[in-house]
């Protein structure tokens, strides 16, 4: 059976005035660390150095942000979700965000004199979680929606959070209109989205901001482990949000020596790459059904706020098939002798997957040489979800489903890494 293949352009298109950049910038990023530091919640997230991994493919380190940790969540998406409801919140208390912190907006006055805003939202899971989980902890109302195909496990953990939740038979971006709808027919309704519209700004780009968090940890925690700055990165996207804070915080933080850095997509709702193999700096939308094992990434239509960051800095566009993700997950799940286990979920490991395939595989070389990609490399990487689909991950680990034929359950072993 043939194997589908990963995609992938150069960024070949024409800059911009790059009037977004500035809204990731290093001052922006700390009052979004200093903000989640005052729940009591708050942990730092591991940064993985797989040293055996990196000597084995030729490359001197791999750095993975695990982000299975976050906040008890299992995923990123909480620092978004609740970073914009807290700017919301201290929005409407005049207030500048460095000076509101958890425990003003979880006190009993605060609710008394503001009441409650009901938070609207659209996700293929861990979003929408982490705005379950952020409304209940500052004691607001949530509804969440989610596309048809998420699975049963994905909806209950947001239901358990207290929101009203339910799988509608809409695809990611239709979701996302019905929450936008609703919310303009709710009085003290706001919709908390990852993606942007025109008049539609402001919270996306506070959202994209709390992600940031992680990229000040990470910035961090390289430094402690004697790497001054990663040579490469490698980020997925589903609407372009966490590529864009995370390339936006990097190219802001090397402004003079960026890191190489390649954004990765689902192959099944690759908006972005599309936009960048049409290289007119116009985004292009994939529409459909977007079935895809990376449910975090099924999102056809992309943040033009992000997109202006990714045009204008990110090097390489990559489409990737779903195998790409199984097989990082794996390799992840049953490291070398001495590295570290990471637990990866389909969407956290579709990055590891490309940058094996990059690494090892002759059909992948070009990608390999146009990045750079040699034994003075540090790579960093970011496992952006853990197990969050218990069903769906041992299918994957322990069954073999998307193995590297096209077709689901057609797992066969092959030698990807001839002579080692």
């Amino acid at each position: 059976m043939r194997e589908a293949k990963a995609k992938w352009t150069p960024n070949t298109m024409s800059k911009t005035d790059d009037k977004f950049l500035s809204t990731m910038d290093i001052p922006e990023a700390l009052k979004a660390i200093q903000y989640h530091r005052s729940f009591p919640q708050y942990e730092v997230t591991p940064l993985v150095s797989l040293k055996n991994l990196a000597k084995y493919l030729g490359v001197k380190n791999i750095f993975v942000k695990d982000e299975s940790f976050r906040f008890g969540l299992n995923a990123f998406k909480v620092l978004g979700g609740s970073y914009a409801i807290g700017r919301y919140m201290a929005k409407n208390l005049h207030k500048d965000i460095s000076d509101v912190t958890y425990d003003v907006l979880t006190s009993t006055k605060l609710s008394n004199d503001k009441g409650q805003a009901t938070f609207y939202s659209a996700t293929d899971g861990n979003h929408g979680r982490g705005v379950a989980w952020a409304a209940s902890k500052l004691g607001q109302k949530c509804i969440i929606h989610m596309p048809k195909g998420t699975t049963q496990t994905r909806l209950e953990n947001i239901r358990k959070l207290g929101a009203t939740a339910d799988i509608t038979d809409l695809n990611y971006d239709d979701c996302v209109r019905l929450a936008n709808k609703e919310s303009k027919e709710d009085e003290f309704g706001v919709i908390i989205q990852d993606t942007a519209w025109p008049k539609y700004e402001e919270i996306p780009t506070w959202i994209m901001q709390g992600y940031e968090t992680l990229s000040v940890e990470a910035d961090r925690q390289l430094l402690a482990k004697g790497c001054d700055r990663p040579t490469h990165i490698f980020v997925q996207a589903g609407v372009g949000s966490l590529a864009g804070s995370v390339i936006g915080y990097f190219a802001n933080r090397f402004k003079d020596n960026a890191p190489k850095m390649t954004v990765v997509e689902a192959g099944a709702a690759d908006c972005l790459y599309q936009s960048a193999v049409k290289a007119d700096g116009e985004l292009v939308d994939v529409d459909g059904d977007l079935r895809t094992i990376m449910a975090g990434l099924a999102c056809g239509e992309g943040n033009y706020i992000s997109w202006d960051i990714l045009r204008n800095h990110a090097d390489a566009f990559v489409s990737a098939p779903d195998w790409m993700s199984a097989k990082g997950m794996r390799v992840y799940g049953v490291p070398l002798a001495g590295d570290r286990e990471i637990i990866s979920g389909e969407s956290g490991a579709v990055t590891m997957g490309v940058l094996i395939s990059a690494l090892t595989r002759d059909d992948y070389k070009d990608l390999k040489d146009y990045l750079g990609l040699d034994e003075n490399s540090e790579v960093l990487l970011i496992s952006t979800e853990g197990n969050t689909d218990p069903n769906r991950f041992r299918e994957v680990v322990w069954d073999g489903l998307y193995g590297l034929d096209e077709e689901p359950g057609a797992a066969r072993y092959v030698d990807d890494h001839p002579g080692h």
